[in-house]
Protein backbone atom coordinates (compact mmCIF):
# COMPACT_ATOMS: atom_id res chain seq x y z
CA UNK A 1 0.00 0.00 0.00
CA UNK A 2 1.33 3.41 -0.98
CA UNK A 3 0.52 6.53 1.04
CA UNK A 4 -1.02 9.27 -1.14
CA UNK A 5 -1.81 12.76 0.13
CA UNK A 6 -4.68 14.63 -1.55
CA UNK A 7 -4.66 18.37 -0.94
CA UNK A 8 -8.04 19.96 -1.60
CA UNK A 9 -11.42 18.42 -0.79
CA UNK A 10 -13.50 20.25 -3.38
CA UNK A 11 -15.40 18.72 -6.29
CA UNK A 12 -12.36 17.12 -7.91
CA UNK A 13 -10.55 16.27 -4.69
CA UNK A 14 -13.57 14.29 -3.49
CA UNK A 15 -13.58 12.22 -6.68
CA UNK A 16 -9.82 11.58 -6.51
CA UNK A 17 -10.28 10.50 -2.91
CA UNK A 18 -13.12 8.14 -3.86
CA UNK A 19 -11.14 6.47 -6.65
CA UNK A 20 -7.86 6.04 -4.78
CA UNK A 21 -9.33 5.14 -1.39
CA UNK A 22 -11.48 2.36 -2.85
CA UNK A 23 -9.03 0.71 -5.26
CA UNK A 24 -7.09 -1.25 -2.62
CA UNK A 25 -3.57 -0.08 -3.45
CA UNK A 26 -3.36 3.25 -1.64
CA UNK A 27 -3.81 4.61 1.83
CA UNK A 28 -5.18 8.14 1.55
CA UNK A 29 -4.65 11.24 3.65
CA UNK A 30 -6.83 14.25 2.84
CA UNK A 31 -5.96 17.86 3.64
CA UNK A 32 -8.13 20.94 3.17
CA UNK A 33 -8.40 24.46 4.56
CA UNK A 34 -11.92 23.75 5.84
CA UNK A 35 -12.58 21.37 8.72
CA UNK A 36 -16.12 20.48 7.50
CA UNK A 37 -14.72 19.33 4.15
CA UNK A 38 -12.18 17.10 5.90
CA UNK A 39 -14.80 15.75 8.30
CA UNK A 40 -17.17 14.92 5.45
CA UNK A 41 -14.61 12.71 3.71
CA UNK A 42 -13.23 11.01 6.82
CA UNK A 43 -16.79 10.12 7.88
CA UNK A 44 -17.64 8.86 4.40
CA UNK A 45 -14.45 6.82 4.03
CA UNK A 46 -13.41 5.41 7.43
CA UNK A 47 -10.22 4.02 5.85
CA UNK A 48 -8.74 7.50 5.22
CA UNK A 49 -7.31 10.10 7.59
CA UNK A 50 -7.38 13.85 7.26
CA UNK A 51 -6.61 17.21 8.81
CA UNK A 52 -6.89 20.93 8.19
CA UNK A 53 -3.95 22.23 6.15
CA UNK A 54 -2.97 25.78 5.26
CA UNK A 55 -1.88 25.54 1.60
CA UNK A 56 0.15 28.72 1.98
CA UNK A 57 2.19 27.48 4.93
CA UNK A 58 5.09 25.12 4.29
CA UNK A 59 5.12 23.65 7.80
CA UNK A 60 1.39 22.96 7.60
CA UNK A 61 1.82 21.14 4.28
CA UNK A 62 4.82 19.25 5.71
CA UNK A 63 2.68 17.90 8.54
CA UNK A 64 0.70 15.80 6.05
CA UNK A 65 3.48 14.96 3.57
CA UNK A 66 5.79 13.10 5.97
CA UNK A 67 6.51 9.64 4.50
CA UNK A 68 4.11 10.06 1.55
CA UNK A 69 4.64 8.22 -1.72
CA UNK A 70 2.86 10.98 -3.66
CA UNK A 71 0.86 14.16 -3.32
CA UNK A 72 -2.04 15.08 -5.61
CA UNK A 73 -2.78 18.79 -5.55
CA UNK A 74 -6.45 19.58 -6.05
CA UNK A 75 -5.87 22.91 -4.32
CA UNK A 76 -6.34 26.31 -6.05
CA UNK A 77 -3.75 26.66 -8.80
CA UNK A 78 -1.82 29.47 -7.12
CA UNK A 79 -1.02 27.13 -4.18
CA UNK A 80 0.85 24.62 -6.35
CA UNK A 81 4.38 26.10 -6.35
CA UNK A 82 4.65 25.82 -2.56
CA UNK A 83 3.12 22.32 -2.57
CA UNK A 84 5.56 21.26 -5.30
CA UNK A 85 8.49 22.68 -3.37
CA UNK A 86 7.49 20.72 -0.25
CA UNK A 87 6.92 17.55 -2.29
CA UNK A 88 10.47 17.83 -3.63
CA UNK A 89 11.80 18.29 -0.12
CA UNK A 90 10.03 15.12 1.04
CA UNK A 91 10.95 13.09 -2.06
CA UNK A 92 7.25 12.55 -2.87
CA UNK A 93 5.94 12.22 -6.41
CA UNK A 94 3.94 15.31 -7.36
CA UNK A 95 0.75 15.56 -9.46
CA UNK A 96 -1.57 18.49 -10.15
CA UNK A 97 -4.45 19.58 -12.37
CA UNK A 98 -3.66 23.22 -13.02
CA UNK A 99 -4.18 24.93 -16.36
CA UNK A 100 -2.28 28.05 -15.32
CA UNK A 101 0.79 28.53 -17.52
CA UNK A 102 2.94 30.61 -15.17
CA UNK A 103 2.26 28.37 -12.17
CA UNK A 104 3.21 25.33 -14.24
CA UNK A 105 6.50 26.94 -15.24
CA UNK A 106 7.30 27.44 -11.58
CA UNK A 107 6.38 23.84 -10.73
CA UNK A 108 8.60 22.57 -13.57
CA UNK A 109 11.59 24.29 -11.97
CA UNK A 110 11.22 22.04 -8.94
CA UNK A 111 11.27 18.98 -11.22
CA UNK A 112 14.83 19.69 -12.36
CA UNK A 113 17.14 17.39 -10.43
CA UNK A 114 14.33 16.05 -8.24
CA UNK A 115 14.55 12.48 -6.95
CA UNK A 116 10.81 12.03 -7.51
CA UNK A 117 8.49 12.48 -10.51
CA UNK A 118 6.72 15.76 -11.17
CA UNK A 119 3.59 15.48 -13.33
CA UNK A 120 1.76 18.80 -13.54
CA UNK A 121 -1.37 19.34 -15.65
CA UNK A 122 -2.55 15.72 -15.69
CA UNK A 123 -6.33 16.10 -15.65
CA UNK A 124 -8.53 16.54 -18.72
CA UNK A 125 -7.20 19.62 -20.55
CA UNK A 126 -4.32 19.77 -20.21
CA UNK A 127 -3.89 16.08 -19.61
CA UNK A 128 -5.89 13.47 -21.47
CA UNK A 129 -6.38 15.69 -24.51
CA UNK A 130 -2.59 15.89 -24.89
CA UNK A 131 -2.34 12.09 -24.81
CA UNK A 132 -5.01 11.87 -27.55
CA UNK A 133 -3.29 14.45 -29.73
CA UNK A 134 0.00 12.58 -29.57
CA UNK A 135 -1.79 9.32 -30.39
CA UNK A 136 -3.42 10.76 -33.53
CA UNK A 137 -0.09 12.05 -34.77
CA UNK A 138 1.82 8.79 -34.38
CA UNK A 139 0.54 7.11 -37.55
CA UNK A 140 0.99 10.20 -39.74
CA UNK A 141 4.14 11.00 -41.70
CA UNK A 142 3.83 14.73 -41.09
CA UNK A 143 1.26 16.90 -39.32
CA UNK A 144 0.59 20.50 -40.33
CA UNK A 145 -2.40 21.36 -38.14
CA UNK A 146 -3.36 20.12 -34.68
CA UNK A 147 -6.59 21.41 -33.16
CA UNK A 148 -7.60 20.55 -29.59
CA UNK A 149 -11.10 21.37 -28.30
CA UNK A 150 -12.71 20.59 -24.93
CA UNK A 151 -15.89 21.75 -23.23
CA UNK A 152 -17.38 21.06 -19.80
CA UNK A 153 -21.03 21.90 -20.45
CA UNK A 154 -24.38 21.63 -18.69
CA UNK A 155 -26.46 18.87 -20.17
CA UNK A 156 -29.60 20.99 -19.84
CA UNK A 157 -28.60 24.66 -20.37
CA UNK A 158 -31.31 27.07 -19.25
CA UNK A 159 -29.76 30.55 -18.96
CA UNK A 160 -28.49 33.08 -21.50
CA UNK A 161 -24.86 32.05 -21.01
CA UNK A 162 -25.98 28.44 -21.59
CA UNK A 163 -23.58 27.50 -18.84
CA UNK A 164 -23.53 26.17 -15.29
CA UNK A 165 -20.62 25.96 -12.87
CA UNK A 166 -19.16 22.47 -12.88
CA UNK A 167 -15.68 23.09 -11.43
CA UNK A 168 -13.52 25.90 -10.02
CA UNK A 169 -14.89 29.40 -10.69
CA UNK A 170 -11.40 30.81 -10.13
CA UNK A 171 -9.95 28.41 -12.70
CA UNK A 172 -12.69 29.22 -15.21
CA UNK A 173 -12.10 32.97 -15.04
CA UNK A 174 -8.34 32.42 -15.21
CA UNK A 175 -8.78 30.59 -18.53
CA UNK A 176 -10.91 33.43 -19.91
CA UNK A 177 -8.47 36.19 -18.91
CA UNK A 178 -4.95 34.97 -19.65
CA UNK A 179 -3.04 34.81 -22.94
CA UNK A 180 -3.13 31.46 -24.72
CA UNK A 181 -0.12 29.48 -25.95
CA UNK A 182 -0.23 28.31 -29.55
CA UNK A 183 1.96 27.56 -32.54
CA UNK A 184 1.27 29.74 -35.59
CA UNK A 185 3.23 29.13 -38.81
CA UNK A 186 5.83 27.20 -36.84
CA UNK A 187 6.39 29.93 -34.26
CA UNK A 188 5.54 29.61 -30.57
CA UNK A 189 3.27 32.53 -29.79
CA UNK A 190 0.52 33.73 -27.50
CA UNK A 191 -2.93 34.75 -28.68
CA UNK A 192 -5.66 36.61 -26.77
CA UNK A 193 -8.47 34.71 -24.99
CA UNK A 194 -12.08 34.82 -26.20
CA UNK A 195 -10.91 35.34 -29.80
CA UNK A 196 -10.78 33.28 -33.03
CA UNK A 197 -14.38 32.16 -32.60
CA UNK A 198 -15.43 29.14 -34.68
CA UNK A 199 -18.45 26.90 -35.06
CA UNK A 200 -18.28 23.10 -35.02
CA UNK A 201 -20.75 20.24 -35.07
CA UNK A 202 -20.19 17.06 -33.06
CA UNK A 203 -22.68 14.19 -33.22
CA UNK A 204 -25.26 16.54 -34.74
CA UNK A 205 -24.99 19.20 -32.00
CA UNK A 206 -23.75 22.68 -32.91
CA UNK A 207 -21.17 24.31 -30.65
CA UNK A 208 -18.80 27.26 -30.72
CA UNK A 209 -15.16 27.28 -29.67
CA UNK A 210 -12.75 30.11 -28.82
CA UNK A 211 -9.27 30.66 -27.39
CA UNK A 212 -8.76 30.03 -23.68
CA UNK A 213 -5.58 29.72 -21.66
CA UNK A 214 -3.75 26.65 -20.43
CA UNK A 215 -5.32 23.75 -22.32
CA UNK A 216 -2.20 22.86 -24.31
CA UNK A 217 0.04 22.32 -21.30
CA UNK A 218 3.58 21.73 -22.60
CA UNK A 219 2.40 20.53 -26.02
CA UNK A 220 2.98 23.80 -27.90
CA UNK A 221 6.62 23.93 -26.82
CA UNK A 222 7.10 20.23 -27.59
CA UNK A 223 5.65 20.49 -31.12
CA UNK A 224 6.77 23.93 -32.26
CA UNK A 225 9.45 22.48 -34.58
CA UNK A 226 7.27 19.62 -35.88
CA UNK A 227 3.76 21.03 -36.46
CA UNK A 228 3.00 24.26 -38.30
CA UNK A 229 -0.14 25.18 -36.35
CA UNK A 230 -1.18 23.98 -32.88
CA UNK A 231 -4.03 25.52 -30.92
CA UNK A 232 -6.48 24.90 -28.10
CA UNK A 233 -10.03 26.25 -27.72
CA UNK A 234 -12.83 25.80 -25.22
CA UNK A 235 -16.18 24.48 -26.44
CA UNK A 236 -19.40 26.22 -25.42
CA UNK A 237 -22.95 26.45 -26.72
CA UNK A 238 -23.43 29.22 -29.35
CA UNK A 239 -23.71 32.73 -27.92
CA UNK A 240 -21.58 32.19 -24.80
CA UNK A 241 -18.44 33.88 -26.12
CA UNK A 242 -20.20 37.11 -27.12
CA UNK A 243 -21.75 37.48 -23.66
CA UNK A 244 -18.40 36.79 -21.98
CA UNK A 245 -16.73 39.47 -24.10
CA UNK A 246 -19.48 41.88 -23.06
CA UNK A 247 -18.76 41.10 -19.41
CA UNK A 248 -14.98 41.17 -19.72
CA UNK A 249 -14.57 44.22 -21.93
CA UNK A 250 -17.72 46.37 -21.98
CA UNK A 251 -18.37 45.94 -18.24
CA UNK A 252 -14.61 45.90 -17.47
CA UNK A 253 -14.69 42.64 -15.53
CA UNK A 254 -11.24 41.86 -16.92
CA UNK A 255 -9.97 44.43 -14.43
CA UNK A 256 -12.38 43.26 -11.71
CA UNK A 257 -11.99 39.49 -11.73
CA UNK A 258 -12.81 39.18 -8.03
CA UNK A 259 -16.17 40.83 -8.64
CA UNK A 260 -16.87 38.56 -11.61
CA UNK A 261 -16.07 35.52 -9.48
CA UNK A 262 -18.53 36.73 -6.82
CA UNK A 263 -21.24 37.25 -9.46
CA UNK A 264 -20.72 33.81 -10.98
CA UNK A 265 -20.69 32.08 -7.59
CA UNK A 266 -23.86 33.91 -6.54
CA UNK A 267 -25.85 33.80 -9.76
CA UNK A 268 -24.74 30.78 -11.82
CA UNK A 269 -26.10 27.51 -10.46
CA UNK A 270 -23.80 24.52 -10.16
CA UNK A 271 -24.79 21.25 -11.79
CA UNK A 272 -23.75 17.63 -11.57
CA UNK A 273 -25.71 16.84 -14.75
CA UNK A 274 -23.04 17.78 -17.24
CA UNK A 275 -21.24 16.48 -20.30
CA UNK A 276 -17.62 16.68 -21.38
CA UNK A 277 -17.15 17.23 -25.11
CA UNK A 278 -13.71 16.30 -26.47
CA UNK A 279 -12.61 16.96 -30.06
CA UNK A 280 -9.09 16.63 -31.46
CA UNK A 281 -8.14 16.79 -35.14
CA UNK A 282 -4.74 16.24 -36.76
CA UNK A 283 -4.26 17.13 -40.44
CA UNK A 284 -1.25 16.04 -42.47
CA UNK A 285 0.19 13.30 -44.65
CA UNK A 286 -0.97 9.71 -44.17
CA UNK A 287 0.14 7.08 -46.70
CA UNK A 288 0.96 9.79 -49.21
CA UNK A 289 -2.37 11.62 -48.99
CA UNK A 290 -3.56 14.72 -47.16
CA UNK A 291 -5.64 13.26 -44.32
CA UNK A 292 -7.49 14.47 -41.26
CA UNK A 293 -7.65 12.13 -38.26
CA UNK A 294 -10.26 12.95 -35.61
CA UNK A 295 -11.00 11.88 -32.06
CA UNK A 296 -14.44 12.96 -30.82
CA UNK A 297 -16.16 11.82 -27.66
CA UNK A 298 -18.82 13.02 -25.24
CA UNK A 299 -18.66 11.77 -21.64
CA UNK A 300 -21.69 12.24 -19.39
CA UNK A 301 -22.23 12.38 -15.65
CA UNK A 302 -22.90 8.92 -14.26
CA UNK A 303 -23.44 6.85 -11.17
CA UNK A 304 -20.34 5.21 -9.70
CA UNK A 305 -20.69 3.04 -6.61
CA UNK A 306 -24.26 4.25 -6.14
CA UNK A 307 -23.42 7.96 -6.21
CA UNK A 308 -23.91 10.49 -9.00
CA UNK A 309 -20.66 12.11 -10.14
CA UNK A 310 -20.38 14.89 -12.69
CA UNK A 311 -18.55 14.39 -15.98
CA UNK A 312 -15.89 16.92 -15.05
CA UNK A 313 -15.26 15.15 -11.74
CA UNK A 314 -14.92 11.78 -13.48
CA UNK A 315 -12.69 12.87 -16.35
CA UNK A 316 -10.40 15.10 -14.31
CA UNK A 317 -10.00 12.67 -11.42
CA UNK A 318 -9.63 9.66 -13.71
CA UNK A 319 -6.84 11.47 -15.55
CA UNK A 320 -4.71 12.22 -12.53
CA UNK A 321 -5.41 8.87 -10.83
CA UNK A 322 -4.34 6.99 -13.96
CA UNK A 323 -1.04 8.91 -14.05
CA UNK A 324 -0.47 8.15 -10.35
CA UNK A 325 -1.07 4.47 -11.12
CA UNK A 326 1.32 4.50 -14.09
CA UNK A 327 4.08 6.05 -11.99
CA UNK A 328 3.47 3.52 -9.20
CA UNK A 329 3.71 0.67 -11.75
CA UNK A 330 7.01 2.00 -13.13
CA UNK A 331 5.50 2.74 -16.56
CA UNK A 332 6.47 6.42 -16.39
CA UNK A 333 9.69 8.17 -15.32
CA UNK A 334 10.36 8.01 -11.59
CA UNK A 335 12.32 11.27 -11.46
CA UNK A 336 12.06 14.73 -12.96
CA UNK A 337 9.39 16.22 -15.20
CA UNK A 338 6.73 13.92 -16.66
CA UNK A 339 5.00 15.42 -19.71
CA UNK A 340 1.55 14.23 -20.72
CA UNK A 341 2.73 13.72 -24.30
CA UNK A 342 5.05 10.99 -22.98
CA UNK A 343 2.11 8.83 -21.88
CA UNK A 344 1.01 6.02 -24.18
CA UNK A 345 -2.65 6.27 -25.21
CA UNK A 346 -3.31 2.52 -25.10
CA UNK A 347 -1.64 2.12 -21.71
CA UNK A 348 -3.71 4.99 -20.36
CA UNK A 349 -7.04 3.55 -21.56
CA UNK A 350 -6.18 0.09 -20.21
CA UNK A 351 -5.59 1.55 -16.78
CA UNK A 352 -8.42 0.98 -14.27
CA UNK A 353 -8.94 4.74 -13.96
CA UNK A 354 -8.18 5.68 -17.57
CA UNK A 355 -10.95 3.29 -18.66
CA UNK A 356 -13.51 5.98 -17.82
CA UNK A 357 -12.42 7.62 -21.09
CA UNK A 358 -12.68 4.37 -23.09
Amino acid sequence: MQDVVILGAGKIGRMVCHLLANCGDYTVRIGDVAQPAVDHLTRKYPQISGKVVDFGNGKSVDSLLQGAFAVVSCAPFHCNPLIAERARQHGAHYFDLTEDVEVTHRVQQFATGARSAFAPQCGLAPGFITIVANHLMKSMTTVTDLNLRVGALPRYPSNRLKYNLTWSTEGLINEYCNACDSVVDGQLTRVPPLEQLERLTIDGVEYEAFNTSGGLGTLALTLKDRVKNVNYKTIRFPGHCELMKFLMHDLQMLQNQGMLREIFDRCLPTTFQDMIVIFVSATGQYRGRLTERIFAKTIYHQQIDGENWSGIQITTAAGVCAVVDLVREGKLPQQGLVKMEEIDYEAFLKNRFGRYYA
